[in-house]
């Protein structure tokens, strides 16, 4: 069995850690990618720290130098050799250890940007991309240990499409002293309205409504619902099972009022792209029909906290297209809600400025050497998103998650999303 998080602190002090420098001035940058074309997460991130980005009403530069770079799949559509070529500072190399050692023997970075995602990986057969991030991380750290210096890694997105390997490179990180930090944009983005969870609440129930497909943006959801629920009164506990629901259960569930229909229908509200149900007026709250006809195939994963929480993921694909949460609060009679703001299409892909606050979280690390949030919220939302898509594929059967149970933290006292 996986041993449980509360052996974090053995694990911190179990042995030696590798040297981790305190950064220069200006940190050196290394990014190791799947692929990099046009709205990739790679050209997103990548070129953030290569042109720079508005924040803050500025023209925001980071002040760090990304110098080499990995590319996996070049493809036809590649922009890696485009940056390469405007950007002399960024050289790109033919392996990961090149690209950390600038081609020589010792790591010679301040810190690593992971970005597995997009590409031409196989699937498992419950549907998972094989996207390569635990492949990845190991060749980082074997130069880590080869050059007995270690530096902090941004890991994009979750941690790995196998829980195993997410809790093997939690421990790492850990054993190895060196920061670490993972997860989804929607945490981070702009808030509408600009609510945060306040510090210590009592939760009795929460509930998301997004969009998207299983194994991609339910990791999206799943963040946006732990973000929030983790700020509550003793902090998050882990989660002791997970229960998926789809198609026909999925609305069965709803009638019967597995997940509250209120917190849904709060979320719901705070949607800027909640579809027209029918013709003419077009803020008709759906019928359960009209969303019967309009979603094709609802998704939920249902589980259940340590504490007592009660959780609730739904994509709601052909009704939203954006990311909103509601909790009902001890004492309030009114559900807590807002929704995580992407902007809409086409600046949503032609800018995916909620990659802003992504790229700044990150080089905060980079330069100060402490995680900006923590990594257990993603190792949390990593194994969410595998229990769930276990559940669908056994048939959406309940899934016990005693290797979930363990992973107890502490939010951050302060916001950490994006306020102007």
């Amino acid at each position: 069995m996986t041993p449980p998080l509360l052996r974090r602190r053995d694990l911190l002090f179990a042995a030696p850690a590798l040297a981790l420098a305190a950064p220069p001035k200006r940190p050196k940058i290394a990014a190791i990618c799947t692929t990099y074309f046009k709205f990739s997460h790679s050209q997103h991130i990548v070129d953030r720290f290569l042109e720079g980005y508005g924040w803050n009403g500025e023209h925001h530069r980071p002040e760090m130098d990304l110098v080499s770079i990995y590319v996996d799949q070049v493809g036809a559509t590649d922009h890696s050799k485009d940056r390469a070529a405007r950007f002399p500072q960024m050289k790109m190399y033919p392996t990961i250890a090149e690209a950390l050692t600038s081609g020589g023997s010792k790591l010679a970075v301040d810190g690593v940007l992971l970005i597995g995602e997009h590409g031409q990986y196989p699937k498992t057969e419950k549907g998972q991309v094989k996207y390569p991030r635990y492949e990845f991380f190991n060749e980082i750290t074997k130069v880590y240990t080869a050059s007995n210096r270690v530096a902090p890694i941004f890991n994009d997105k979750h941690l790995s499409w196998k829980w195993e390997w997410a809790r093997e490179m939690y421990d790492t990180s850990l054993r190895m002293k060196f920061p670490f930090m993972a997860g989804s944009s929607l945490p981070v983005t702009w808030r509408t309205p600009s609510l945060e969870m306040p510090l210590g609440s009592k939760i009795e129930e929460a509930v998301c409504v997004g969009y998207g497909g299983v194994d991609s943006y339910d990791f999206h959801a799943l963040e946006t619902l732990q973000c929030m629920v983790e700020r509550r009164k003793g902090g998050e506990t882990g989660v002791k099972w997970v229960e998926a629901y789809r198609g026909d259960r999925f609305w069965q569930a709803l009638k019967e009022g597995v997940w509250s229909r209120d917190l849904m229908n709060a979320a719901l509200c705070r949607s800027h792209t909640l579809k027209p149900a029918r013709p003419g007026f077009n803020n008709t709250f759906p019928t359960d029909d009209d969303m019967k006809r309009l979603v094709r195939n609802p998704v939920a994963y249902r589980y259940d906290h340590s504490d007592g929480l009660k959780s609730t993921m739904i994509l709601f694909s052909g009704l939203v297209e954006d990311f909103n949460f509601a909790a009902r609060l001890t004492g309030q009679k009114k559900p807590f809600s807002t929704q995580m703001y992407l902007p809409m299409p086409p600046a949503r892909t032609s800018l995916a400025n909620f990659f802003t606050p992504l790229v700044n979280s990150a080089e905060k690390m980079f330069l100060s050497g402490k995680p900006t949030y923590p990594v257990e919220r993603t190792l949390l939302t990593t194994g969410l998103t595998a229990a769930g898509v276990d559940s669908l594929f056994a048939g959406q059967k309940r899934i016990e998650t005693p290797h979930l149970s363990g992973i107890v933290y502490q939010s951050t006292k302060e916001s950490t999303f994006w306020r102007t």
